[in-house]
């Protein structure tokens, strides 16, 4: 029995103290701990965690990402295995594909399902496995942050397992292809082909670049979601369409990227690579390597994401249609992610802590939480998948990112709406922002996690997560990679 089972059965049994012990200092805060303990052991498959057991009975790329940021403060074993399930899925080409199959589950559970990404044999050219099935799509790079994150919760452990060592060059591989096959706009930043890729599927930012995208013909799938939520809340039968059109194409194009008829550089997805680099090189030093050349990266490609993605009149990061060459002017939260950078303009960051708390997102005001669009949008929805509902990855991201630029009132204001509406929704996939009404699946991965590794942090200071962007020396060195000279 690892250590998040003995939590979830010991804490029922008994009133003793457990490993990995929460700073808690109420009761309802040991008891939210417990819930979020047994949520994720009820998630778990032995080898990996599911979102949740009905409506994503498999494996998510970022979902395991964030699981494993939770899973570190209950069993660092479990939560490296999480991670190295996922990342034993990789493609020969690099790319960390967005669902790792259970073979188990029915394929009519979930859709697309592994007949249709036919990923061993449409993806043969990119070096898909031939041993388990995926999807051919990506999803945010926050593996090598997870990673980092989880090495630190037991260095010992994470050792004596080899842990970096057997990550490292897997997320070296995903960086790399990341930065090189996927800079479709020629800027430096990398950019999703799939609205799925980016996480947040069904944001308005989306609509424009899409409504060129014919969408397939809705006789030609069948929507499992729509079996475990409600028709009102999830995408429309039209935006459905195209997704499964633009999927399509893909598949037939070998997954090969570059072709297709949409293609976005997302702040939100850059800044997540940019954080996760910064981690990578932690990761290098922790090897015995410098982990400069990263640093150096990570600052460049900060520096590609203000220049292209930046609107300083709208005081916002806007995503960039690839094929149009413009910025699209919705505000979406995946504007906010970038906070999380450290070397992000003083001026940059000062700017969007005002967005954040101004009218479009009301962080700290009439939304308790952080919604995913803006409230003043026309295409706002509090309860429709996100076109404005609060998710608690993204409050957990702008909360650190808050933190990291010295927010920390305003942080800590977040944490606590963060934890109390966790708790009142029973770990809800999302809410509605202003009043926190649950939405989505009940008992969720994610929210689940997060809620424990906010437990975790020491009350009202400063965020872990600021030791992955240790940057004691990044100036002065080549574009080499840290180890053996290989370009990243």
């Amino acid at each position: 029995m690892d250590r998040t089972a003995q939590l979830t059965s010991r804490a029922r049994d008994t009133a003793h103290s457990f490993v990995y012990e929460p700073d808690v200092t109420t009761h309802a805060r040991h008891a939210l701990h417990v819930r979020a303990a047994e949520v994720l052991e009820g998630n778990w498959t032995g080898t990996s965690t599911v979102p949740s057991r009905g409506l994503y009975p498999h494996q998510w790329s970022w979902d395991s990402a964030f699981i494993a940021i939770g899973l570190r403060h209950l069993s660092p074993l479990r939560a490296q295995t999480e991670l190295e399930t996922l990342l034993s899925a990789q493609w020969g080409d690099g790319r960390i594909p967005h669902i790792v199959f259970n073979p188990s589950v029915p394929l009519d559970a979930y859709f697309p399902s592994p007949d249709f990404w036919r990923s061993s044999t449409a993806g043969r050219a990119a070096g898909a496995p031939r041993t388990v099935q995926t999807s051919g799509i990506v999803q945010p790079p926050v593996h090598a942050l997870a990673v980092w994150l989880v090495h630190q919760a037991d260095p010992g452990l994470s050792r004596s397992r080899g842990f970096l060592a057997r990550a490292y060059p897997r997320l070296a591989a995903w960086h790399r292809y990341l930065l090189h096959r996927r800079d479709l706009g020629g800027g430096g930043l990398a950019s999703v082909v799939h609205p799925w890729e980016q996480g947040m599927d069904n944001s308005p930012c989306w609509d424009a670049p899409l409504s060129r995208v014919t969408p397939a013909p809705a006789r030609s799938f069948r929507r499992a979601d729509l079996d475990h939520g409600a028709a009102e809340d999830r995408p429309t039968d039209l935006d459905y369409g195209r997704y499964v059109r633009l999927a399509t194409d893909y598949r037939d194009a070998g997954y090969a990227d570059g072709t297709g008829e949409f293609a976005v550089e997302d702040p939100s997805f850059n800044a997540l690579l940019i954080a996760s680099e910064h981690a990578l090189a932690r990761i290098a030093q922790e090897l015995g390597a410098t982990g400069t050349a990263r640093h150096a990266r990570a600052e460049r490609l900060t520096a590609a994401l203000v220049e292209r993605l930046w609107d300083p009149a709208e005081g916002m990061f806007f995503c960039r249609d690839v094929v149009e060459g413009a910025l699209v002017p919705e505000r979406g939260v995946s504007g906010l992610i970038p906070l999380l950078l450290p070397t992000l303009p003083r001026d940059v960051a000062a700017t969007l802590v005002r967005t954040a708390r101004g009218p479009h997102f009301e962080v700290g005001g009439t939304a308790r939480l952080v919604p995913s669009y803006d409230l003043l949008g026309e295409a706002f929805d509090p309860h429709r998948y996100w076109r404005g509902p609060a998710w608690f990855n993204t409050g957990w991201l702008v909360e650190r990112g808050l933190r990291q630029h010295g927010e920390r009132a305003h942080a800590d204001a977040l944490r606590t709406a963060l934890l109390e509406t966790a708790d009142a929704s029973e770990f809800a996939e999302y809410v509605d922002p202003y009043t926190g009404e649950a939405c989505g699946a009940l008992g969720f991965g994610w929210t689940a996690a997060l809620t424990l590794d906010l437990l975790h942090q020491q009350p009202f200071g400063d965020s872990d997560i600021n030791t992955a962007f240790g940057m004691s020396d990044v100036s002065g060195m080549s574009d080499m990679d840290d180890k053996g000279g290989e370009r990243a």
